[in-house]
Order: C-alpha cells, then sequence, then structure tokens
C-alpha cells in the first residue's frame, strides 16, 4: 500500500473505474439548477446534467466543495497514509485549492501538499494519474511533487466554447472585453494563462480553431515524442471519437483519451465545447 494518498476533486472528470483502480480519492463541487444542489459525478451524471440544461433557461451556478468535506476525507486517510497529495483545478477560476489548503492546516495527523493544477479537466486528471503511479510504487511526496511541477513544463490545452455567453456570464473569461463585440461570430480558441481562462486566438469558424488546436498539437508531436492526449467534449462524443481516431492515425506513439466536460466546467463552457491538450509524457 502506497504510504502517500493522492486527492482530486471532481473537475478533473477521471472515470471511477480508472480512480479506483490507481487508488485515487475524488471531493465532489457542486452544481445547483435553482434550489436543487448535486455533487458532481456523485450525485448527477454528465448526461444528466446537459438534459436538465436543456429543460431550464437559467444558467446554473457551481461551487466549490466545503471545507469540512475536504476536512472529513483528509481525516480518513490519515488513518492508512503519511502523506497526502491534492491536485485542484486552477485556483485562478476557483476557490478550490484554497479550501483544501486551508483543510489540510485543520489536519494535524497528517502532512497534506496541495498542487495547483493551473487547468482543469482531464488535463488536471493526468496529474493525479502520474502522482498516483508513483505514489503506487512507493514513490515519496516530495518526488511526486518535484515530477509534477516538470509535467507542467510540457502541459498544453486548448479549447473552444461554443457559445462563450456562459464563460462572459459567469465570469469565468478573463479578456472577455477582446470578444466581447464579436459573441456570436468568433470562435476564439482558449486557453489558460496564469492560472485564468483567456483567449488564445480568434478564429471564425470551428473548423479553422480545431486546425489552430491540432497544429499546436503537432508542434509537440512531430518529432516522435509520446504525449498523452486528451479529446475532451461537451455532449458531443461522436465528433469526439473521430477527432481521436485522426490523432491516433496521425500519432502511433502516443495515447489518445476521450474525456468531457462534466456539470461544473459544462456550466462555464456550454453543450457543444471541444478541447484538446497534452502532455509530454506517458502514462503506461
Amino acid at each position: 500500500m502506497s504510504k502517500t494518498a493522492i486527492v482530486t476533486d471532481s473537475t478533473a472528470y477521471i472515470p471511477k473505474d480508472l480512480r479506483e483502480q490507481h487508488q485515487i480519492t475524488m471531493v465532489p463541487l457542486n452544481v445547483a439548477f435553482g434550489n436543487e444542489t448535486y455533487k458532481e459525478e456523485w450525485e448527477i451524471t454528465t448526461n444528466d446534467f446537459y438534459k436538465k440544461m436543456k429543460e431550464t433557461e437559467e444558467l446554473p451556478t457551481t461551487s466549490q466543495p466545503s471545507i469540512g468535506l475536504f476536512e472529513e476525507t483528509f481525516q480518513k486517510l490519515a488513518d492508512t497514509h503519511d502523506e497526502i497529495i491534492v491536485v485542484t483545478l486552477s485556483s485562478g477560476i476557483s476557490g478550490t485549492h484554497q479550501t483544501a489548503v486551508a483543510a489540510g492546516n485543520m489536519t494535524g495527523d497528517v502532512d497534506v501538499h496541495v498542487f495547483d493544477s493551473e487547468i482543469s479537466c482531464l488535463i488536471q486528471g493526468f496529474y493525479a494519474l502520474h502522482a498516483a503511479k508513483m505514489a503506487n510504487e512507493g514513490e515519496n511526496a516530495r518526488k511526486i511533487l518535484d515530477h509534477l511541477y516538470d509535467l507542467k513544463k510540457s502541459t498544453r490545452a486548448y479549447f473552444m466554447a461554443d457559445d462563450l455567453n456562459h464563460l462572459h456570464r459567469g465570469g469565468r473569461l478573463n479578456g472577455a472585453q477582446l470578444v466581447v463585440g464579436s459573441l456570436l461570430q468568433i470562435k476564439p480558441v482558449l486557453h489558460f494563462e496564469n492560472k485564468v481562462i483567456v483567449p488564445y486566438e480568434k478564429v471564425r469558424t470551428e473548423k479553422k480553431a480545431l486546425a489552430k488546436i491540432c497544429k499546436l498539437l503537432h508542434e509537440d508531436a512531430q518529432d516522435g515524442t509520446p504525449l498523452d492526449i486528451a479529446v475532451i467534449h461537451a455532449n458531443r462524443p461522436e465528433k469526439a471519437e473521430k477527432i481521436a481516431a485522426d490523432l491516433r492515425e496521425k500519432y502511433p506513439n502516443s495515447t489518445v483519451y476521450i474525456s468531457y466536460f462534466g456539470p461544473v466546467i459544462g456550466t462555464h463552457l456550454g453543450e457543444g465545447s471541444l478541447g484538446i491538450g497534452w502532455v509530454k509524457s506517458h502514462l503506461t
């Protein structure tokens, strides 16, 4: 058994079977439709979320896990582990990181290290999976964290919201003034920069936006370096499958995963969004 426990929040969107296989503990964020609040991945599925989104006019709201839930999680893990590494979504778009730090400071029986992924979705999940692999091989927290910081140097992720109104209304798009004038016409390629979401390049169509993202991927993959690649979609499985199939054919040395924008991130990106992210390291 590993002496270092790995925890991540639900926005990493690591499938339950993969979490269990790698002994990763998940702490859920919340999504609320009116007075009804759900813990994502626990109490509402992604499919049910997008169905509800179609049925309601009011945009859902999201919130971070309670400090009590983090503290309870850490106390349970303290019984069997010496150290805990928590991989959170970017501190620039959520208070989850800060809350995990506060809960860790309140947990005296175990050392809690909180790692800010500065990103979200399965790209965040890649950090947790790498950490879990090393933890299960017996590595200590310091060595695992050094590896995660090293991974950051080669981590890239770009995405495209089908409708920028969600990000703009939710206050998650810094630099929105760059595109607000053309919200309906432009499909900007977005990315995380300094922990927040900003436009990377303004593009006129989805096809051109995807071509731009694939060009950026090719720059990192063309020398044959094995990558872990995630194709992420908001209720567009067929499109994601097609993109993934193309990437698998083009980059046979890499591993391509298909993932999704779940309820919390989907609230801010909206249905129809697509993203591709990658890291220069192999999980397998």
